[in-house]
């Protein structure tokens, strides 16, 4: 029975990332560190041969495809870009600063400081950022968790059936941290991390009509990238 292998990879770092802003459905181009890394990845996954590229509709995940392509060879595969593997629509709050935005979110989840919410972390519901950010948005454009993980989770099975359409392979999915994080959330909630390093590979196995989580935020294509330099 063929089977598709998803390396769901967060996108390159960039100039909102840097700056540490919100950056949703906001978008901005990589840095120069963040398109390193990118083709150190790509460099990486030489060896990897792909069936299929899908990103979301966002520049910043195109712009890392369109690098890992470039230094992996693989150039000829076309990008698939999707809506739904958009990242997390913050509203009101896109492009504000994280710590403004992180310590509302403590403040409303009952914290006395930042620092309160990250040592219990691993006790809140994991889905608080979402959550709050939902609910302190009075403009209704912030994103709520169902609609943002009904939307991802459909995002992840139109590219299993498309590929597995074609025989099934490889993919290449370029998506964001908290796309990634929630997917992982989604599927097996044993295995989310609380942080998705930029460019790092998460591996989903889609076999049977059923996902397998086989790892997450693996860095070690990038590591093995880098020590390539042609």
């Amino acid at each position: 029975m063929s089977e598709v292998l998803i390396y769901l990879t967060r996108h390159g770092k960039t100039m909102l990332n840097h700056l540490e802003r919100i950056q949703g459905w906001s978008d901005s181009p990589l840095t120069a560190e963040g398109a390193e890394v990118a083709r150190q990845l790509g460099r990486g996954l030489r060896d990897t041969s792909f069936a299929a590229v899908y990103t979301s509709d966002r520049g910043r995940t195109v712009e890392t495809a369109n690098l890992v392509l470039e230094e992996s060879g693989q150039t000829a595969l076309p990008i698939t870009q999707l809506y739904d593997l958009r990242e997390y629509g913050f509203g009101k709050y896109e492009s504000d600063f994280n710590l403004n935005v992180l310590e509302l979110v403590a403040k409303e989840n009952g914290f006395a400081t930042l620092e309160e919410l990250h040592a219990a972390e691993n006790t809140v519901d994991r889905h608080y950022i979402i959550d709050t950010v939902a609910r302190l948005d009075e403009t209704g454009m912030a994103e709520d968790r169902l609609t943002f993980q009904t939307r991802i989770k459909r995002g992840l099975v139109t590219i299993c059936e498309e590929v597995l359409a074609q025989g099934g392979g490889n993919v290449l999915a370029i998506a964001h941290g908290m796309v990634i994080h929630n997917l992982l959330l989604l599927l097996d909630s044993t295995k989310a991390t609380h942080g998705i390093d930029n460019a790092s590979v998460s591996k989903i196995v889609y076999r049977d009509g059923t996902f397998f989580v086989e790892s997450v935020n693996d860095t070690s294509y990038i590591e093995a990238g880098s020590k390539i330099t042609v």
